[in-house]
């Protein structure tokens, strides 16, 4: 799987590092992780949840029949824990650089500064 992830992909394993989780409750793990700026349709999840199957991220745990329609659980695997955790990582250290950068901006800012020219 290529890294950086994108934003769907990392909330969807995200959503899936707690415990296994079907298809709406994926949708509406993500919607909550990301306050609401991300809205899954099942389509474009389903996709994203058999190319992750594919890479070996993401694995099977169950099927239930719900009021006579098929339920799957997915649930994260070792692999996508790895790539979470590695991905969480990088994302990390990104913000705490912007923050540095931010807050000597911020300091700069406050520091008065002395005129230049002749007196």
């Amino acid at each position: 799987m290529d890294t950086p992830l994108r934003e769907p992909t990392y909330l969807i394993l995200t959503a899936l590092a707690r415990e296994p989780m079907h298809g709406y409750a994926i949708i509406g793990e993500v919607a909550a992780l990301s306050d609401g700026r991300l809205s899954l349709r099942p389509g474009t999840l389903y996709g994203a949840l058999d190319r992750l199957t594919d890479a070996g991220l993401v694995e099977l745990d169950r099927e239930e029949t719900v009021e006579g329609r098929l339920r799957r659980y997915y649930r994260l695997s070792p692999s996508g824990a790895s790539i979470l955790a590695a991905e969480t990582e990088r994302l990390r250290r990104n913000v705490e650089a912007a923050t540095a950068r931010l807050r000597a901006r911020k300091a700069q800012a406050l520091t008065p500064r002395t005129a230049g020219g002749l007196a």
